[in-house]
């Protein structure tokens, strides 16, 4: 630009490159740093700030807000200086909180669910298969590694309880050959899951609980995407006829579902072959 304006003018620099000459002027101006913002005469002085915020953490007013400080004051004839002053100072030191003694809620981190060998990580979960009937129902219990996919155990029960579980993870630890130390086990915050009996067998075989953060449904996403697959089943049922109906049907599915299913979260392979 300015090499242009020595050239044909400024004037004549702008049309052509459409720049305001306005816009040429401001940016020639040297820019002034900003002044320093001045202390207001009537400000407080470091011993009454001090004197302040040694009201307000004082045994009388260390649970009360600025605001009721500040109009306990005025009716005793007092002033200090205005509420928003009492904020600044506060603040200031970082005491700007809730200053009530009240419960809080901890923080829970969502869990992370990392597998890098079959049998490291087990999901597990509790679904209602419909029974014959409105109302009536059988419980699947499936345990899933979440490094294969492959289904390492399952039962189909009445209803819901610790023991059964705790049967279920028995069987499965020993049919998989699971050593101490060496599994972390994942399930939702359901009573099953977190009972007595479950409880002390993960305890004796030295096996690390894993639960979802209280009131979130999708921390355990492996096993409700395994129940997804299994009830998107184009030969589904409605309903199940049988406690044994529906035993004779998740025994074909899961036989299908570990040995011919190419899961495209394993890069299209089958979880038995990655297992």
């Amino acid at each position: 630009m300015s090499e242009l304006a020595a050239q044909i003018g400024v004037k004549s620099a702008c049309e052509v490159l459409h720049v305001p000459r306005s816009q040429l002027y401001r940016a020639r101006q040297p820019k002034a740093e900003p002044a320093p913002r001045p202390t207001p005469s009537h400000a407080l002085s470091s011993d009454e700030r001090t004197q302040v915020r040694a009201t307000l953490n004082s045994e009388r007013f260390m649970e009360q807000a600025p605001r009721q400080v500040y109009a306990a004051l005025l009716d005793e004839g007092a002033y200090l200086c205005h509420w928003r002053t009492m904020y600044r100072i506060l603040s200031a030191h970082n005491e700007v909180r809730e200053r009530r003694l009240i419960r809080r809620h901890p923080t829970y981190h969502k869990p992370e669910l990392l597998a890098t060998a079959a049998n490291q990580v087990w999901s597990w979960d509790i679904t209602t298969l419909r029974g014959p009937v409105k109302g009536s129902g059988y419980k699947l219990y499936t345990v899933l590694d979440i490094f294969s996919r492959y289904v390492v155990g399952w039962m189909i029960a009445e209803g819901e309880s610790s023991d059964l579980a705790k049967q279920l993870m028995t069987e499965t630890a020993r049919k998989q050959g699971i050593q101490p130390d060496r599994l972390t086990l994942h399930a939702d915050n359901g009573s099953p899951m977190k009972g007595k009996p479950l409880s002390h067998l993960l305890l004796d075989l030295r096996i690390t609980r894993s639960h979802n953060r209280p009131h979130t449904s999708d921390d355990n996403p492996f096993s409700e995407a395994q129940f997804k697959t299994m009830k998107y089943r184009p030969d589904y049922p409605e309903r199940f006829a049988s406690i044994d109906a529906a035993r004779t049907w998740a025994r074909r599915f899961f036989g299908w579902y570990n040995t011919e299913h190419y899961h495209s979260g394993l890069s299209l392979m089958t979880p038995q072959h990655v297992h």
